[in-house]
């Protein structure tokens, strides 16, 4: 299988790296900025044919939430345009695109974890970009697999783990909201399930799926930064706020778990808890 994945260097594009190596009987093409920008059609279509790729995983995006506030343009152009250009690009060669979404589709308001079929209805750019491109995706690629995860985080890049470390290394105490629950997400069992999936995927099938996939559990900010710095091991206190008391450019949402009852049923996907994956990255593992 020929395999080209986008946004190469970002948290789950360097967890896919590690993990390709797992699989040398698939050949995989990396890419990102500035050799391939996703939303350059031409680009696109001359990468896709010269690795002769079967299977397109997109992990390239605008993350930064509060600054896609004040650059929407820039968030629309990856986040949307960028996904539409995938999809035509993959439509016209008959490859699957794997395309990665977020749980900020979502308003928060729901009162359980929401599942797939929930109506979205984003708080601000971001989430609102990434809709957009979910819903090009769905329009135009024949075959595609979304997949929306929160709260991601690796070793690599900005993240909240890596910031907390680096706060808990320079100051006395932190604080962190405790009325947002999610899930936080290790990127490298989210790029492990992608490969999971894609070997579990019939090579002359089409697929039209849309899935949620974040780490098992529910915690609050306040709660993911306390674990840090206990498994870190840094002297740090977390005290717990109100979102009011720490307020972003972007509105967050305050209840965003996702359910993923339908990835573990039509793909057998096994799934980690957060606490257990962050013990494992931390080198507390059980």
């Amino acid at each position: 299988m020929n395999i080209l994945v986008t946004g190469s260097r970002g948290q789950l594009g360097t967890e896919m790296q590690t993990l390709s190596r797992r699989v040398p009987e698939w050949n995989f093409s990396f890419f990102d900025l500035p050799e391939l920008d996703i939303a350059d059609s031409s680009r696109v279509a001359l990468a896709m044919d010269r690795c002769g790729c079967q299977v397109v995983i997109n992990c390239a995006a605008y993350t930064a939430v509060d600054r896609a506030e004040s650059e929407p343009d820039t968030a629309y152009r990856v986040n949307r345009d960028g996904a539409g250009v995938l999809a035509r690009c993959a439509r016209d060669r008959g490859s699957l695109l794997v395309h990665v979404s977020t749980d900020y589709v979502f308003d928060g308001l729901s009162c359980r974890p929401y599942i797939e079929t929930d109506a979205p209805n984003p708080l601000g750019v971001y989430g609102r970009s990434k809709l957009e491109g979910e819903l090009l995706i769905q329009s135009i690629a024949p075959s595609h697999l979304i997949i929306r995860t929160s709260w991601l985080y690796s070793p690599y890049g900005q993240n909240f783990l890596n910031t907390m470390l680096r706060l808990g290394r320079e100051r006395e105490r932190i604080d962190v909201v405790f009325d947002q629950a999610g899930t936080p997400t290790r990127a490298s069992d989210l790029a492990g399930a992608i490969l999971d999936l894609l070997a579990k995927a019939e090579p002359e099938k089409q697929y039209a799926g849309l899935y949620h996939y974040s780490n098992e559990g529910v915690c609050s900010w306040y709660d993911f930064a306390s674990a840090i710095m206990r498994l870190g091991k840094l002297p740090c206190r977390v005290y717990p706020i109100e979102s009011s008391g720490y307020p972003t450019p972007a509105p967050r949402p305050a209840f965003s778990v996702l359910n993923k009852g339908a990835i573990k049923r039509d793909w057998g996907i096994g799934i980690p808890n957060w606490h257990d994956s962050l013990c494992e990255l931390l080198g507390q593992g059980r």
